[in-house]
């Protein structure tokens, strides 16, 4: 880097018929690099949107607590002023040095987000500016091209389900159990759907692995276990859960189809998914000899969505009511008939 600007090793390509560079950029440099911002612009005037605060105290903290692991994709931004791309030889003239004017403009069109935490980690952790980010540039005077580069970068964006987000989380640690209590469990796999945010129609399973690690958080909610004892109680539990729900069984033994089940009962919601880790996480406290005897009583209850008993504050016009209200009435009509 020269005094008159920033210099860094970079590829040239060729896309829609321009010139972009793809380069490594020390993490310590991305602070100086983006100075110019456009937050306080109209909507139709701005980039892109506003930057989310919120979010960046989790990603800063994903950094920091993560160092030998975390994984940032490539930011991409326009440059608004001059620029100069040096070939390493005549041989090969798709790489070299791309030198950018410390005047030009640089706005981010993918990657906000990561920019300020990577800013906010450098605070903290100063030593980050030596490691590096990819980047990806591309020259855009008045920055003319920027709204609908952002619109076109965010097109085609799905956001993985959270089921795919906790099968693919090898560091969290509730992640990490629910799967293991899974596993555990003899039968309990082919239930789970550990893909979708709800399981399709010709899935042979009844309920989602998001529902399920929701259950199983809050069967271990607060409670003074260690990592090992909540594994245990949580395959125990869940295991006298499944001993004590024949739908679930014949639905393992190909006696009833998974889809007739989702369709007319109400034991393979996500709703009653969270109620039982809700109960667990009660009975454990109250019924600490004998929690897994109350569940017995799993077997007598009527799930049927006919049920009239379930009517009352769950089932409106044939439909499950999804609320907080609703959710708490679901535990209260569940712990009263397991306490009865």
């Amino acid at each position: 880097m020269n005094l008159a600007k920033f210099s860094f090793p970079a590829v040239k390509g060729i896309q829609a018929n321009m010139e972009y560079y793809v380069t490594m950029v020390p993490l310590g440099c991305i602070p100086k690099l983006f100075t110019f911002s456009d937050e306080n612009m109209p909507p139709e005037v701005r980039s892109q949107r506003t930057l989310n605060k919120s979010r960046i105290p989790e990603m800063c903290n994903y950094i920091l607590q993560n160092p030998t692991s975390y994984v940032f994709s490539a930011l991409t931004a326009s440059i608004d002023g001059e620029l100069c791309f040096d070939p390493a030889s005549p041989d090969n003239s798709t790489v070299g040095t791309l030198s950018i004017d410390m005047s030009a403009k640089l706005l981010i069109n993918d990657g906000q987000h990561r920019k300020a935490a990577i800013a906010a980690a450098l605070k903290k952790n100063p030593n980050l500016k030596y490691e590096h980010i990819s980047m990806v540039l591309y020259h855009d005077i008045g920055l003319k091209r920027s709204q609908q580069m952002f619109s076109d970068l965010n097109r085609f964006a799905i956001r993985p389900t959270q089921s795919l987000n906790i099968l693919y989380d090898t560091r969290g640690k509730t992640s990490i159990l629910v799967k293991e209590v899974i596993d555990a469990i003899p039968g309990f796999n082919t239930l789970v759907d550990k893909e979708h945010t709800s399981v399709p129609n010709r899935s042979v399973a009844l309920f989602t692995l998001s529902a399920f690690y929701r259950g199983t958080t809050a069967l271990l909610k607060n409670l003074e276990l260690s990592l090992e004892e909540q594994r245990n109680f949580a395959i125990k539990y869940w295991t006298t859960v499944y001993e004590n729900m024949p739908e679930w069984q014949r639905v393992n033994i190909g006696e009833v189809k998974s889809s007739v089940v989702r369709k007319e009962s109400l034991s393979p919601l996500s709703i009653t998914i969270k109620a039982l880790g809700e109960i667990g996480n009660s009975f454990y406290t109250k019924y600490p000899q004998s929690w897994d005897t109350k569940l017995k009583k799993l077997k007598n209850v009527d799930w049927s969505k006919k049920n009239k008993s379930w009517a009352d504050g769950i089932i409106v016009n044939g439909s499950v009511q999804l609320s907080r209200a609703t959710q708490q009435e679901m535990i209260n009509k569940i712990e009263k008939k397991l306490t009865e």
